[in-house]
């Protein structure tokens, strides 16, 4: 049996976008902010990837399911991340158990779903890493796009 942690989620599923919406408004009790040591942050197709990273850390909050929610939730979330099992080579994402933090410091197990090993490899060498590894602070209101290169 899966151990009912709260889920660590960094990207589209934070409070004020889209899969927050689709999949968990309704069905926690709690959300609070929180960082995780030890990953940075790539962007991706319209969503974030995180991998393990030594020195690096990523902002986002730990969603903790409301009662009698945690199973339908685990394996919705399982479909979203593609995530299939431990190891298996199909997984997109890898729901893997972290310690978070929470602002006042201490630490606290999770879920995360972390770039599967063939992805994160690809990332390593050529992705866009997300400044201050915050997916929602990516973009700056009012910033203008940089130039292009020459």
């Amino acid at each position: 049996m899966t151990a009912e942690l709260p889920f660590f989620v960094y990207g589209t599923l934070r409070p004020g976008e889209v899969n927050h919406a689709l999949f968990l408004r309704g069905r926690t009790s709690a959300e609070e902010p929180a960082r995780l040591p030890g990953a940075l942050l790539y962007d991706g197709p319209g969503y974030p990837y995180a991998v393990r990273r030594t020195g690096s850390e990523i902002v986002g909050e730990l969603i903790t399911a409301a009662p009698g929610a945690y199973g339908p939730l685990l394996a919705e979330l399982d479909r979203l991340e593609e995530y299939h099992g431990p190891g298996l080579p199909a997984n997109l994402y890898d729901r893997v158990r972290c310690d978070a933090v929470r602002p006042d410091g201490t630490r606290t197990a999770a879920w995360v779903y972390l770039a599967a090993p063939p992805l994160a490899r690809r990332l390593r060498e050529s992705g866009t890493e997300i400044p201050g590894g915050d997916w929602l602070g990516r973009r700056q209101p009012g910033a203008c796009p940089a130039p292009p290169a020459l």
